[in-house]
């Protein structure tokens, strides 16, 4: 079937010119193109034609995108949605002026969630977790990860993998499922930590890994979770059964979790709040992505990571929600882009970047979504605006019109 996206007021195509990805100054490069229109072919961007072309193309169906803004798809590349309960009265704590860690030290923070969670039905998962994705897909989002690591042992791991991959069947989206047991120690080891960590590399992982569960594992790298030494040995064990990785890592302490993803090439870094300037200088000489979360920085009355520095030094940086219930309860990936801007001096452009191309290269996907490029998936999100600006301009205001997942119309708001 032959599809055109007819009178944009614009095509933000972020485009990579076949490189699939953003670094340093190149992150300001959005191609926006005026005065044409998409051509999308089944699934694909078949064309991109001028406006004046658009009656010669015999075609199934003409969108008329009415003067809007076209951009790709949004793509999430870091967020634990997959969760139950509520930690509002450590939230109440944090404004009092108790510390993130001073509350994971006393039993609160990501274990009181994992008690939630172990409490919930798969049912019961499911019916929780599902308003949250069609959330994300009402913004333009066409493609989310999803990280386990609130059920750490083995059954409500699995649960919650298993409900995430059901989840990915369910939404037409693309949901990526990341495996995150090293998110913390759970309470009933903390006095046996070596006895969690082989759960995780010879129970976890193996079924993981022969069940397809997930396509990253991930860690926590910080004093309240995992060391680099107990995540060297984790991931030496994750590569080998096929694993692709992530670090959670620079949140809090610089423990030395940069060379450790350096040494196993993972996919990406996130958080880096306290990154200092010798690991910068590293990462930007690396294909690494950057994922910068600035609304857990924001929730939490933080330091944000030094987006400025990292886009001097050549990385490639990503942004995220971080979506979860005791660090950044954010899911609005628009407040993200603004915060970034606002408080991390990212252009409006390097945000729009983050949150396209370099997130989809974040997880593995580059080749296929994050631009508008000839031959990419038609994974689109269409503006209620004439100007990609007010995107950002527009605080916590979703102006997302009409989100197209594989070349189809997959919501469309209210107001259309």
């Amino acid at each position: 079937m032959l599809k055109i996206l007819s009178n944009p007021s614009q095509i933000v195509t972020v485009d990579t010119y076949g490189k699939n990805f953003k670094r340093g100054n190149e992150q300001n490069d959005l191609n926006v193109l005026t005065g044409f229109s998409l051509v999308i072919e089944d699934d694909i961007i078949k064309d991109i034609v001028p406006n004046s072309n658009v009656n010669n193309i015999e075609c199934d169906e003409i969108i008329n995108i009415n003067n809007k803004i076209v951009l790709p798809g949004l793509v999430e590349c870091h967020t634990h949605t997959a969760f139950s309960g509520s930690r509002a009265d450590e939230f109440r704590d944090k404004l009092k002026g108790i510390s993130y860690e001073e509350i994971a030290m006393h039993g609160g923070g990501i274990n009181k969630t994992v008690n939630a969670v172990r409490n919930s039905s798969t049912n019961e998962l499911i019916e929780i977790i599902s308003p949250r994705i069609n959330y994300f897909i009402s913004q333009g989002v066409t493609t989310l990860e999803i990280k386990s690591g609130y059920g750490l042992n083995f059954e409500n791991e699995i649960k919650l993998l298993k409900v995430i991959n059901y989840l990915n069947e369910k939404y037409p989206i693309d949901i990526i499922p990341s495996f995150l047991g090293a998110h913390t120690i759970p309470l009933e080891y903390e006095n046996n930590r070596k006895s969690y960590l082989n759960l995780l590399i010879d129970e976890l992982l193996p079924y993981i890994s022969h069940h397809n569960l997930a396509k990253y594992c991930d860690g926590f790298c910080e004093k309240t979770a995992f060391s680099v030494n107990e995540l060297d040995e984790l991931f030496s064990n994750a590569k080998a059964l096929g694993l692709n990785l992530k670090v959670h890592t620079d949140q809090f302490n610089s423990l030395g979790g940069i060379d450790l993803a350096l040494k196993f090439n993972a996919v990406s870094v996130d958080h880096l709040e306290v990154v200092n300037d010798k690991d910068i200088k590293k990462l930007g000489s690396s294909d690494i992505v950057c994922v910068l979360l600035p609304g857990v920085s924001f929730f939490l009355n933080h330091k944000y990571a030094p987006a400025r520095k990292l886009v001097e030094n050549n990385a490639i940086i990503a942004l995220s929600t971080d979506f979860n219930p005791g660090s950044s309860n954010i899911c609005n990936l628009n407040l993200i882009m603004s915060i970034a801007a606002i408080k991390m001096e990212m252009t409006i452009e390097e945000t729009i970047s983050a949150v396209t191309i370099n997130a989809a290269k974040a997880i593995g996907l580059e080749k296929e979504r994050g631009s508008i490029e000839i031959g990419k998936k038609a994974d689109l999100a269409i503006f209620d605006t004439k100007d990609y600006s007010d995107i950002v301009y527009n605080i916590g205001k979703n102006l997302n019109n009409m989100t197209i997942k594989n070349g189809e119309i997959i919501y469309l708001s209210e107001l259309n």
